[in-house]
């Protein structure tokens, strides 16, 4: 099997499958499921010529004979699905995107779940007189201190105002709505004490493109989620 072409996070679904330890980069975890597969070959005994001259008695006797007419129509409906199909590649950019999943235990997934339901239940807040100007519609929240503030005396027919009781659970505060610990990076050296299973990195907005593609690179060997991946198109000196 080609594990070099899978991902961090589909190497370590084998990994847990097979009971076998998760922790290392990606070179590491494809060492180990091959050394894995090499103990199971070697243990596996070989096919007795008794057993094949059996099969080959069988289908000479005609208990089983596959259909070569169910197989040319097999490979037309294929034929015609690729050739009807001709946007089948487009969509595919070429870009590796880690689809790593925290290990959570299942209060925390359950911790999740009551904050998204609490999530729906608040109101969007908006800030006073938001109807009346345009650029306070676009702002973010802001509390009303003026005196006579029809919003700040919570009179009727007013947005509500951010209180304590709006405050969700919390256990699960800060964390993003996968499970992810955010950890903001700004260079690759941020990330050598990254645990992949419950953090994931947000990439500053200041970093350039050829530092952003060297973090990407980086993350894809440690098996680490980038919570705003982009597609970068390398352009002048980036080719």
């Amino acid at each position: 099997m080609e594990y070099d072409n899978m991902t961090v996070a589909q190497l370590k679904d084998l990994l847990r499958e097979k009971d076998l330890p998760v922790s290392g980069k990606k070179s590491d975890l494809i060492n180990r499921l091959s050394e894995v597969n090499s103990d199971t070959d070697s243990n596996e005994n070989p096919i007795s010529d008794e057993i094949v001259n059996e099969d080959v008695n069988e289908t000479s006797a005609g208990a089983f004979t596959p259909d070569s007419n169910s197989d040319e129509e097999n490979d037309d409906k294929s034929e015609e699905f690729f050739e009807e199909d001709d946007n089948f590649y487009e969509d595919f950019d070429g870009v590796h995107t880690a689809r790593q999943k925290p290990v959570l235990d299942e209060e925390t997934k359950a911790n999740l779940k009551i904050r998204s339901i609490q999530k729906k239940k608040q109101p969007a807040f908006r800030r006073q007189e938001w109807f009346r100007y345009k650029r306070l519609s676009h702002s973010g929240w802001r509390k009303p201190k003026g005196y006579q503030s029809k919003q700040r005396l919570n009179m009727k027919y007013r947005s509500p105002m951010a209180r304590i009781g709006f405050g969700k659970i919390a256990a699960v505060r800060g964390l993003h709505s996968s499970g992810f610990e955010e950890v903001l990076v700004h260079q690759i050296g941020d990330m050598d004490s990254l645990n992949p299973e419950l953090q994931a990195i947000r990439i500053g907005s200041t970093v350039g493109n050829r530092k952003r593609m060297a973090i990407h690179a980086r993350a894809d060997d440690l098996g680490v989620r980038i919570l705003n991946r982009r597609n970068i198109s390398p352009r002048g000196d980036l080719q």
